[in-house]
């Protein structure tokens, strides 16, 4: 087989935010790894790269609703010795 230009394998589309880390927050609904929901996810390589664009402009206004916590082993603790 002949030696292909890279641009042969590229292709001009919006990439996958995906990171590999593939986890459905329980309350938000939208994955802890990439920020999208479900969604999103399952239907992303049949988008318009118009609307791949606009998921990819709204995921960092989605981050802060996983930063919240409600506390762990830390609120766990502090409850029980009453501070």
């Amino acid at each position: 087989m002949r030696d292909l230009p890279d641009q042969v394998w590229k292709r001009n589309e919006v990439e996958s935010p995906c990171v590999k880390l593939c986890t459905i927050h329980p309350t938000e609904r939208i994955c802890v790894g990439c920020l999208r929901t479900i969604d999103e996810i399952a239907g992303w390589s049949r988008m318009e790269p118009e609307r791949r664009r606009a998921v990819m402009a709204e995921l960092p206004t989605r981050a802060p609703r996983l930063a919240l916590r409600r506390g762990g082993r830390a609120a766990r603790l502090s409850a029980r010795s009453g501070d």
